[in-house]
C-alpha cells in the first residue's frame, strides 16, 4: 500500500484523467521517502489504465491484483514496461553466484541505448509504454544524459517516462525542463508508522517507534537501520558531544565495535548519523557554539562522503567523524563566553 504523497498521486491522476497526459514526470524529493514506491504504483496505474480505460477504482494508484496488467507486473514481465537502474558489480571474489551487492556507479549510456528497440516498436498491450529511471541522478554524464535527452525531446507516441531524483540540480538543465515536476516531501510520523508496520508485521510497537524517529520521515532510510541498534550509536555520539574524549577512549571503543567486516551495515549507518546528531545539536546553540556546530556538520558531510567514494579506513574513519562530533562538548573558554 502506498501511504502518503496524496498531492502527487493526486496530480497523476488528475493529468491521466484529462486525456493529455505530460510524457515526461520528474519525482523531486529526498532520498528514502517513497519515490520509487511511487513510481512502480504509478506505472503500473498507467499500464493497467492504457489496457482498461475507466475500470479501475478512483483517487488511488492501486490496481487489483487480478488485474492482467498487475500480474505481469509482478512477475516482472510486463511487455509495455522498463527500469533503469545502477547495475550489480561484479566480484570475482564471490564463488556463489559471482554477483556483488555493491553497485556500479551510473546507469551507462549503453543502458540507456538497450531502450532503443523497445521504443522503436508500439506498445504491446495498449497504447502506453512507460519507463521508470530511478535514480537519474546517477545517469552516466555526459553520454547517459544525452541519450536519455534525445528520448525525452521526440518521445514515440504512448510513453511516458517517470524520472526519480533525489536532488534535481544535479541533472542536465535541458532534461529537467522536459518534465513536469512532482514533489515529494518526508512523510508525517503516522505514515511513517504505517509503512515500517506494513514493511515489518513482527516489530513490536517501540521498534517502530525508533526506526520512525532515525527515519526522519524517509521510510527508505529507516528501514536500512531494522536491527542495527542504531539508539545505541546515537547515545555514544551524544555522550561525546556532550562531555568531549580528551583520552580518545569512546572514540577508540566505536571504532573497534564498527571497523569489522561483519560490521559494516553499523559502519554505514554510522555515517549517516554523524551529521543527522551534529545538526541535532545546533537547534541548541548561539553564537560561537553555533558557529562550532555548523562547522563541524560541513566538516562531517565531507568525511562521510569521502569514507563512501573513495573507500576509506573504517577504523579511522570512525575516529576521525567522533573526533569532530567531540568538537561539540563546551569548553572552558565557550563556557566563560
Amino acid at each position: 500500500m502506498l501511504r502518503g504523497h496524496q498531492p502527487a498521486i493526486e496530480a497523476l491522476l488528475a493529468a491521466n484523467a484529462s486525456g493529455a497526459i505530460h510524457h515526461a514526470w520528474l519525482l523531486a524529493g529526498p532520498q528514502g521517502v517513497g519515490k520509487g514506491t511511487f513510481a512502480r504504483a504509478a506505472a503500473l496505474r498507467l499500464l493497467a489504465e492504457g489496457m482498461t480505460p475507466g475500470s479501475l477504482p478512483s483517487g488511488t494508484l492501486e490496481v487489483p491484483a487480478s488485474h492482467q496488467a498487475a500480474a505481469l507486473f509482478a512477475a516482472g514481465s510486463h511487455p509495455d514496461y522498463r527500469e533503469l537502474q545502477r547495475l550489480p558489480k561484479k566480484d570475482p571474489a564471490k564463488t556463489a553466484d559471482g554477483a556483488s551487492e555493491e553497485l556500479a556507479r551510473s546507469i551507462t549510456v549503453d543502458q540507456v541505448r538497450s531502450l532503443g528497440p523497445f521504443l522503436g516498436v508500439k506498445p504491446s498491450l495498449s497504447p502506453r509504454r512507460v519507463i521508470v529511471i530511478d535514480a537519474a541522478d546517477e545517469l552516466e554524464r555526459p553520454g547517459a544524459s544525452n541519450a536519455l535527452l534525445k528520448s525525452l525531446e521526440e518521445p514515440p507516441s504512448g510513453t511516458i517516462f517517470l524520472l526519480i531524483s533525489h536532488a534535481p540540480g544535479r541533472l542536465l538543465p535541458t532534461i529537467r525542463s522536459r518534465c513536469r515536476v512532482l514533489r515529494f516531501n518526508p512523510l508525517s510520523d503516522a505514515d511513517m508508522a504505517g509503512v515500517l508496520g506494513d514493511a515489518m508485521p513482527d516489530a513490536d510497537g517501540e521498534e517502530i517507534a525508533t526506526l520512525v524517529r532515525f527515519g526522519e520521515g524517509a521510510p527508505g532510510k529507516a528501514l536500512g537501520y531494522a536491527g542495527l541498534e542504531i539508539g545505541e550509536i546515537d547515545a555514544a555520539l551524544e555522550a561525546i558531544a556532550r562531555d568531549g574524549d580528551r583520552s580518545a577512549t569512546r572514540r577508540a571503543a566505536l571504532a573497534r565495535q564498527l571497523s569489522p567486516k561483519a560490521a559494516q551495515p553499523r559502519y554505514e549507518a554510522f555515517l549517516d548519523r554523524v551529521p543527522s546528531v551534529i545538526a541535532r545539536a545546533a537547534g541548541m546553540r548561539t553564537g560561537e557554539d553555533l558557529r562550532v556546530v555548523l562547522d563541524a556538520y560541513d566538516e562531517s558531510r565531507q568525511v562521510a562522503a569521502a569514507a563512501r567514494g573513495l573507500s576509506l579506513d573504517p577504523q579511522g574513519t570512525v575516529h576521525e567523524l567522533a573526533g569532530i562530533v567531540a568538537r561539540l562538548a563546551p569548553t572552558d573558554d565557550r563556557r566563560r563566553g
